[in-house]
């Protein structure tokens, strides 16, 4: 009976024990380290360690409270090494436990990181093929991965930033007025990065086609013989016009024929014609899948050479009033495709100043323009002077009639090349006159010079009339007398004519201009 009361203390006696020894036991901190992101299928290695804590500890590690590993009895810091999959990520704990406590670290959040694979381009429109002006979005698309980042290729070099003709965000590349120098091929790269270590995936490359809008067709033609008749050469083309396009011709409103040019904005058609005759007004049509437009009309009239030709002769100077270039051009009368060959001193010049090697020209420098129209003596010297002449015929017969024209005679001198003409052109060759400086301060010297002559003059009259005291009985038709302006000139020869005329004669008649000259001398100097 005695023996009661104790038993009844022991419960108690233990776990005071317990209370002792874990009140005395030091505090177990564990600290967990290991990698905050890691790729799909790799290993991750996590360490967990306790300082100041007796060894030996029982570490375990925790996925979202769920204990996934477990080192016993260790005596150093424990290492878990996982192989990561999809359900690896999230925040891991070491649990520590041992001499007498036990503790928690902190969390460590892992993220799983997906490579990118599959990559491709995808476009909107699709196929990405518009006109000049449209938007086009491009889009970087991959099967799996995560955490990427995006690089986009124009022609196989990286687009670095945006700028007004590229929009990036994300996975996509916008292109908001597509314009002919954005065609090309568009690849990209989805790519990720861990530390130091990359996985990327590339895409194949995508051809962006930006079609120009067609301008306005042109017609012209062109003739040439075959056999005993002639055909017409038509052309329709367009400035600018993404292939493929649809031209046709038409004559007098019926259509003659069509193409579809597939390389360039251009297409020709072959009709028949007659020179001297009408065949008709011809135009051009061309159409894409947007556009449809016509040209203006041109008459199908071949007007065969004849009547007179002519050569005009025209000299340009430069600033410095040095002949710069002498300009000679052929006129013919009428004809629609005249083809020109020009003469000096009756040699035929050639279609080109340096046609062979070896051939010297007779002037090495010389130019022909406007289809042959025009010769431009480009750098005229005396050795230039001589008679041209130009003689013309049908361009697309070789065999036909020459009209030739009057010889022109070109003269220049060492003078003419260092300064311009005096003379006043001809009314029908007018040309622009330039005047010097020193021209101009020679005119206006000679002016002044006159000018002082006439006031010598005046002045001398004057005093010689003040002198004598003449005085001229004046007989006027006219009595009334006007207040008169300064005249504009001095007469002397008729002043002294009226002075001879007052020692012999006597008195002496004055007409109505001599009385106002003497008003106006009284008038000034008495």
């Amino acid at each position: 009976m005695k023996e009661l009361p104790t038993l009844a203390f022991l419960p108690f006696l233990a776990l005071t024990n317990v209370f002792v020894k874990t009140c005395a036991a030091p505090p177990v901190r564990p600290v967990l380290t290991g990698p905050g992101m890691a790729y799909l299928g790799s290993t991750a290695l996590f360490s967990c360690a306790a300082p100041g804590a007796s060894s030996p500890l029982t570490y375990d590690l925790t996925l979202d409270g769920v204990v996934t590993r477990t080192s016993r009895r260790a005596e150093r810091p424990a290492s878990f090494a996982l192989r990561v999959t999809e359900r690896s990520g999230g925040s891991y704990r070491c649990l520590a436990t041992g001499g007498g406590g036990a503790g928690a670290s902190d969390s460590v959040r892992l993220t799983v990181v997906t490579p990118p694979s599959n990559t491709r381009v995808t476009s909107e429109p699709s196929p990405p093929v518009v006109y000049e002006g449209a938007r086009v979005t491009l889009s970087c698309v991959v099967t799996r991965g995560s955490h990427l980042s995006y690089t986009w290729l124009f022609n196989r070099s990286e687009i670095t930033s945006p700028s007004s003709s590229f929009n990036l965000q994300g996975n996509t590349l916008e292109i908001a007025q597509a314009a002919p120098e954005q065609a090309g091929l568009y690849s990209c790269m989805a790519w990720s990065r861990i530390g130091d270590v990359s996985r990327f995936s590339s895409s194949s490359e995508i051809l962006v086609t930006v079609k120009v809008y067609v301008s306005k067709p042109r017609i012209s033609f062109s003739v040439f013989k075959e056999g005993d008749g002639y055909r017409g050469n038509v052309t329709c083309w367009s400035r600018r016009g993404s292939p493929p396009l649809n031209f046709s011709l038409s004559v007098d409103d019926k259509e003659v024929g069509s193409v579809t040019a597939a390389e360039r904005p251009a297409a020709w058609f072959s009709v028949a014609v007659v020179p001297g005759l009408d065949m008709g007004d011809a135009r051009c049509q061309v159409s894409t899948d947007v556009q449809e437009l016509t040209s203006d009309s041109v008459t199908l009239e071949v007007v065969p050479v004849g009547g007179a030709a002519k050569v005009e002769v025209e000299h340009l100077y430069r600033a410095d009033s040095k002949l710069a270039a002498i300009i000679l051009t052929c006129g013919v009368s009428r004809g629609t495709f005249p083809y020109v060959s020009w003469l000096y001193n009756d040699s035929v010049l050639p279609a080109e100043a340096h046609a062979e090697p070896l051939f010297q020209p007779v002037l090495p420098q010389y130019v022909l323009a406007d289809r042959g129209r025009a010769l431009v003596l480009a750098a005229p010297g005396p050795r230039e002077s001589g008679y041209y002449s130009c003689r013309v015929r049908d361009s697309y017969d070789e065999a036909g009639p020459w009209v030739e024209s009057p010889a022109a005679l070109v003269h220049v001198t060492d003078r003419i090349l260092n300064s311009m003409p005096r003379a006043t052109p001809s009314p029908e060759t007018p040309q622009n006159v330039h005047i010097s400086s020193l021209e101009v301060i020679t005119m206006a010297f000679c002016c002044f010079l006159l000018l002082m002559l006439a006031v010598g003059v005046a002045c001398v009259y004057a005093m010689l009339h003040h002198r004598h005291g003449v005085c001229l009985p004046v007989n006027v038709r006219n009595s009334d007398a006007l207040p008169l302006s300064a005249p504009s000139r001095v007469d002397t020869s008729a002043e002294r004519d009226v002075q001879n005329q007052n020692q012999v004669n006597g008195p002496v008649t004055l007409n109505q201009s001599d009385l106002q000259f003497i008003q106006y001398m009284e008038n000034t100097y008495y």
